[in-house]
């Protein structure tokens, strides 16, 4: 058969270590016998963005600007191990950060369900998908350790050189600080991405802070998601029969725990980064999350939710077999191409991208798997394949889908 003509480049964001290997074998197996693959490639390995003083991630963030749809593979954000492991020149930002930074992105986040890996909540029969703010709070945070008696205030002076200040702490004995800070223009774009993705994937949408203690902080985040959802989206909401629902952190908790799933949980920063991991666990694996960058202005990046997996890369230089699972990657592509079809009117090429995600799930709930699904899967006969057998596997099933 001819291969699926694509018109417009996907921007391809290569990465670091296993799954830079994995990264290439999907492309391989999966997708290059089907697909006249058309990308913009920017290699974000480690030693790359040291090389160009990390300006190639701003590049492919720029990139996507321009294109509409990225797929990025998982990469190194550098401690001091690793500054020393490749010899950098400092220690880069992450990647992931600088993108969401350019795009001013939301991330979401959602568990891929097969038959065999149980939820550890029973009830969950639907994903729940993490809509995570990605500016500001603790990851902008401005810190400082006092050691002896004091007054810490809060100042801000405004341009004409006026102050206004407020009390933080008397201290008496020594102690710590941390200034935060978030954006009316950067909560907005959450927002406004939060209600496009509810109205694109037709769910529900909450949304929780803590207004009743931060009575100005949070209270600024309910405040501007009530305006614009009044301003813009209700009437469409409601013609969907979707709803907008706003309630305290501690209490949506509780009700995501007793819920069935199947909506959005939007969360801010610090709050998303603890429950997407939470979620992927109590789902399964975070190797069966999906994850994309969704920018206010509908510009998307997807990638996996999970990290390099440094131990099978160290076993895989060695000669050693690896069972590194794939899956997470696999739909970071399949997430791509099924928007770049839907943007370009290439019904063909999101077809060919949801008979892979089928064909992947098949594989898995018909028993073929690698080693981190084994251990959590209850199918009876589990067979626990390598890295390529189980991506060789998928392109056996998907062989009988086309």
């Amino acid at each position: 058969m001819d291969k699926i003509r694509m018109t417009t480049p996907l921007v391809e964001m290569d990465g670091d270590e296993m799954t830079r290997i994995i990264w290439q074998m999907i492309k391989d197996e999966l997708l290059c016998p089907y697909i006249d693959l058309k990308t913009e490639y920017y290699d974000l390995g480690l030693k790359y963005r040291d090389e160009t003083d990390d300006q190639v991630t701003i590049d492919s963030a720029n990139a996507i600007k321009k294109y509409g749809v990225g797929v990025k593979c998982a990469t190194i954000t550098p401690n001091a191990a690793r500054v020393t492991e490749y010899n950098l020149k400092q220690m880069w930002k992450s990647p992931n950060g600088t993108i969401r930074a350019i795009l001013d992105g939301t991330v979401f986040r959602a568990p891929i369900i097969v038959k065999g890996i149980d939820a550890y909540v029973p009830h969950w029969k639907k994903p729940i998908t993490i809509a995570r703010h990605a500016y500001g709070d603790i990851y902008k945070a401005t810190e400082m350790k006092i050691d002896r008696p004091g007054k810490a205030e809060l100042v801000f002076t405004d341009a004409d050189g006026n102050e206004t200040r407020e009390l933080i702490h008397d201290f008496k004995a020594p102690g710590i600080i941390q200034g935060v800070h978030n954006l009316d223009a950067s909560i907005e774009g959450f927002a406004r991405s939060c209600f496009n993705f509810a109205l694109d994937t037709k769910q529900d949408l909450w949304f929780a802070s803590k207004d009743t203690i931060s009575k100005k902080y949070d209270h600024n985040f309910k405040d501007i998601f009530a305006d614009l959802y009044e301003k813009e989206y209700k009437a469409k909401f409601e013609a969907l029969g979707i709803t907008y629902f706003y309630t305290l952190i501690d209490d949506v908790v509780a009700r995501v725990i007793k819920s069935e799933g199947g909506f959005i949980w939007a969360c801010k920063n610090y709050d998303g980064d603890v429950m997407s991991d939470l979620l992927a666990t109590a789902f399964g694996s975070l190797g069966m999350m999906t994850s994309v960058l969704v920018s206010p202005d509908g510009k998307y990046e997807y990638e996996a939710a999970h990290g390099t997996v440094q131990r099978h890369y160290y076993k895989y230089l060695d000669g050693q077999p690896t069972s590194t699972n794939s899956v997470a990657t696999i739909f970071a592509w399949t997430g791509a191409l099924k928007k770049r079809g839907e943007l370009d009117g290439i019904a063909e090429l999101s077809a060919f991208a949801e008979k892979l995600e089928k064909a992947t799930i098949a594989t898995i709930e018909g028993g073929t798997m690698t080693g981190d699904l084994a251990l959590i899967s209850k199918l009876p006969n589990v067979n626990k394949v390598n890295t390529l057998e189980f991506i060789q596997a998928i392109r056996a099933e998907l062989e009988k889908l086309r």
